[in-house]
């Protein structure tokens, strides 16, 4: 049997699900069969819609070698793609924070020691199964779970060139500017109609959502662990708990992709060929791409094509919120 080529792409459309202060692409007309004889279309939207790449210029300043922080067109051609490991986290909890030991569990489970090295100069695929509930919703949006600083540095320790993720961004939830981090924080309503910081310290406690907020975390474990945790990110400028997996990952030159989809349950807990590239975009901070595996036929899991019905908007059928699988 040979190789087969395996969609790990979100579709776009204008009613793409997008991050909360995001825009609704617009897509228009500048030339149609009817009155020109051809089809051309405008698309404007912002480049972190959908499956997107992120460079290291979009969250930072400068990187840790004290050189300014890149753009799209300085990373490598094949930054974003390469051998790949697709890890299988689907035992982590919603809105659970995925830590190093998270990670260790999901290599052992695919037989892979998470001391031998074996990742390194690898893409690595994380499958949460956050992908399969990709839509306009706070579930996917306010409750996924997600990376953080521990994660970040389990990625710089085990030498990865790109870590692709199926969740909504390269960190947890509530360290972005969903919950009570950076400059255009949000702290946004939950389920309940209250902050969702408050929901998630009624649900997991202080202690623990201490690690999502600089000032709650020095004030319950003091300034030294604060500054052993995020030390480093404070040191080039940025805020230790603001998106510090994003920052620890493209600080040290290991690229991201979000809102990893499409097929990705046919390739979970797989080794593959993974691709992906982004626009050669002078200055980007990031772009739109198509994600793939290239996969042995007889590796992949037989699980039903993915058949999705706007984007999972749930505009369509109501029985299985936008999607089914056929």
């Amino acid at each position: 049997m040979g190789k087969i080529w395996v969609d790990l792409t979100h579709p776009f459309s204008a009613e793409i699900p997008r991050w909360p202060y995001f825009d609704k692409p617009v897509i228009d007309s500048k030339h149609s069969m009817a009155k020109g004889g051809v089809l051309t279309q405008y698309i404007g939207c912002t480049m972190h819609t959908g499956t997107h790449c992120d460079a290291p210029r979009h969250v930072m300043e400068r990187e840790f070698d004290g050189k300014r922080a890149r753009y799209t067109h300085e990373m490598a051609i094949d930054a974003y793609t390469g051998d790949a490991v697709c890890l299988d986290l689907s035992f982590v909890g919603r809105w659970e924070l995925i830590t190093d030991e998270h990670l260790d569990k999901a290599c052992r489970n695919m037989g892979i020691d998470p001391e031998s090295g074996y990742l390194k100069d690898k893409v690595l695929c994380l499958c949460t199964g956050m992908h399969l509930k990709f839509d306009d919703s706070k579930e996917y949006y306010h409750y996924s779970c997600g990376t953080g600083r521990e994660a970040g540095l389990w990625f710089v320790k085990q030498g990865v060139k790109c870590v692709a993720m199926d969740m909504q961004a390269l960190d947890h939830p509530l360290h972005t500017a969903m919950g009570n981090n950076g400059m255009t924080r949000m702290n946004l309503l939950g389920a309940s109609g209250r902050p969702i910081t408050e929901e998630y310290i009624e649900e997991f406690g202080k202690e623990s959502y201490a690690r999502f907020d600089k000032e709650l975390f020095i004030e319950v474990y003091g300034q030294e662990k604060y500054d052993e945790l995020y030390g480093d990110l404070e040191a080039i400028g940025c805020w230790g708990t603001w998106e510090p997996c994003h920052k620890t990952m493209l600080g040290h030159g290991i690229v991201g992709v979000e809102n990893l989809g499409g097929d990705l349950e046919k390739v979970k807990g797989k080794e593959f060929e993974f691709f992906c590239f982004p626009l050669r975009w002078y200055m980007g901070d990031g772009s739109m791409a198509r994600c793939v595996a290239r996969i042995d036929e007889d590796k992949i899991n037989d699980v039903p094509d993915r058949t999705y019905l706007y984007c999972g908007t749930g505009a369509q059928d109501r029985d299985n919120y936008g999607f089914i699988n056929k």
